[in-house]
């Protein structure tokens, strides 16, 4: 899908140069691509493009798990607010919000490390989850079992139990890696 920024500016009552800093912003964050002649176009993941995510979500995620100081009230404060909102966006049956939350959780495990730079590069990973999310053709089906899994994680940190929250984040994450290639399989035969 193209962006156009003639259509940008125009939908949106903004400035050429806004549209431009925020579609060079988009490509930073691996969400679109330039392509000459045709301009900026939404980036669709493949399944290469999955794989390399979900390493990267295995080396930071598992890493943090077994690293993280005991869970102080702040940080699981923060990590049940987002599993609660991701649980009401779920009865709403708001998928994308469910996603979004639960990527919100995810996030909070990867800043257990306390790296601010890690955050932010993590940030970009989870922007390019949610687009292969979005391509995923099922998302309720997709995003539906994640939420309990996530909350025993959550739980046995708060236990201090670090070895049964790294083992069940690492089979969430083959779990949902597959899940998502399976569910992206019919997109990446056309």
């Amino acid at each position: 899908m193209a962006l156009v920024e003639n259509d940008l500016v125009s939908a949106y009552n903004a400035s050429r140069n806004t549209i431009r800093e925020a579609l060079h912003r988009l490509g930073q964050e691996g969400l679109t691509r330039y392509v000459r002649n045709k301009g900026v176009m939404v980036r669709r993941l493949g399944s290469d493009d999955v794989r390399d995510l979900f390493k990267v979500r295995r080396t930071l995620e598992l890493q943090a798990i077994m690293n993280s100081q005991p869970l102080g009230a702040y940080r699981s404060n923060r990590m049940l607010e987002a599993l609660e909102a991701a649980e009401l966006a779920r009865e709403r049956e708001d998928w994308r919000a469910v996603g979004t939350h639960s990527l919100a959780f995810h996030q909070h495990i990867v800043g257990l490390m306390g790296s601010p730079l890690l955050d932010e590069f993590f940030t970009n990973v989870v922007a390019q989850l949610r687009l292969a999310f979005f391509s995923a053709p099922d998302e309720p089906c997709f995003q539906a079992p994640w939420l309990a899994r996530d909350r025993q994680i959550h739980d046995w940190l708060a236990e201090g139990d670090k070895q049964a929250a790294q083992e069940a984040m690492s089979l969430y994450l083959d779990d949902s890696e597959q899940m998502l290639l399976q569910l992206m399989t019919p997109i990446n035969k056309h």
